[in-house]
C-alpha cells in the first residue's frame, strides 16, 4: 500500500467490492478498482482477504431462510433467536398468500443490496403494488417477503432541528477458528429521510456515533470495588452493556475499529 510514508506491507484486506471487479489478471480485465495479482498473492499466503471471493454466495437472501435448519443440521444446536418472520415464494400457497397481503409486508429480491428492490408495503402506492405483484407471479424464487420491523427511533440533527428518525444497530464478531467474540462496538446506521425504514447509506441513509456503555465495576474479591478515581488498579467489568430502559443502550462511539495492519478497499 502505498502511502505519504512509503509502502507499507498488508497483510489483510477487507473486501468492499464484488469479485468481478477484484483483481483484473483474473476476473474482469477492464476493473481499475481492484488489484492486479491480488488472488495470486492469497493464494501464496502473502495476503489474506477477509470476506474471501465466493463468499457472496451467502448474501443470498433466500439463504436466510435456511439459517436456523442450517444451524440444527450442522452444529446440532437450537437457535437462541428468531429469524424475522420470512417467507419463500416458491414454497406451496405462499405466493398468493404474499400477493393477497403484500401492502403489510416487506418485498425483497433476493440478489438485492443496499436496499434496492425493496418494497416495503405500507409505504408503497397501490401502482407501486400492482407493479411488484407482476414481478413476483414472474418470478417468485428471485424475491422473499417478510413481516415489517418496526425500528427504534431516535432524535437526529437535520438541519438546525432534532427530528425523530429510524435506526438499527449492526454489531461485529471476529471468528479465530476457535470461537466467536462479539466486538464491544458496531454501525448504527439511521434512515434520513422521514418516515423512511431503509437505512442504508446508498438509498440516502447515514450512520450515528456508537457508545458502548462501561458495566458495574467487577466484584471479584481480587479486584477493588469502587470509583476508578478512588483505585488506579481496579479491572472495567467486562460484562454486556446495560442496554437502559429502552433498549438501545448500545447507541453512539463509532465503529471500533480492529487492531492491526489493513486495508478496505
Amino acid at each position: 500500500m502505498r502511502t505519504t510514508a512509503g509502502e507499507h506491507r498488508v497483510d489483510v484486506i477487507y473486501r468492499r467490492i464484488d469479485d468481478d471487479f477484484l483483481d483484473p489478471v483474473h476476473f474482469r480485465t477492464d476493473s481499475i478498482l481492484g488489484c492486479a495479482g491480488l488472488i495470486n498473492a492469497a493464494r501464496a499466503g502473502k495476503v489474506t482477504i477477509a470476506n474471501a471471493v465466493g463468499n457472496g454466495v451467502a448474501d443470498d437472501k433466500l439463504l436466510y431462510t435456511y439459517v436456523p435448519d442450517l444451524i440444527r443440521y450442522y452444529l446440532g444446536e437450537t437457535p437462541l433467536l428468531d429469524n424475522v418472520e420470512t417467507h419463500r415464494l416458491d414454497d406451496p400457497g405462499v405466493l398468493e398468500h404474499v400477493l393477497a397481503h403484500c401492502h403489510e409486508l416487506v418485498v425483497k429480491p433476493v440478489d438485492g443490496s443496499g436496499g434496492s428492490g425493496i418494497v416495503i408495503g405500507s409505504q408503497a402506492s397501490d401502482e407501486e403494488l400492482d407493479v411488484l405483484r407482476k414481478k413476483l407471479t414472474r418470478d417468485p424464487r428471485g424475491w422473499i417477503a417478510q413481516r415489517e420491523v418496526k425500528l427504534s427511533m431516535v432524535p437526529t440533527l437535520i438541519g438546525d432541528k432534532l427530528r425523530p428518525r429510524h435506526v438499527d444497530l449492526r454489531p461485529f464478531a471476529v471468528n479465530d477458528g476457535n470461537t466467536v467474540s462479539v466486538l464491544p462496538g458496531g454501525l448504527t446506521r439511521v434512515a434520513l429521510p422521514e418516515g423512511a425504514l431503509v437505512v442504508n447509506s446508498s438509498q440516502g441513509g447515514g450512520s450515528k456515533d456508537t457508545w458502548v456503555l462501561m458495566g458495574p465495576a467487577d466484584t471479584d474479591p481480587a479486584t477493588p470495588t469502587g470509583p476508578v478515581d478512588d483505585h488506579p488498579g481496579a479491572i472495567p467489568s467486562q460484562r454486556p452493556p446495560d442496554p437502559g430502559p429502552d433498549g438501545a443502550g448500545v447507541s453512539g462511539q463509532q465503529q471500533q475499529q480492529q487492531q492491526g495492519r489493513g486495508v478496505r478497499c
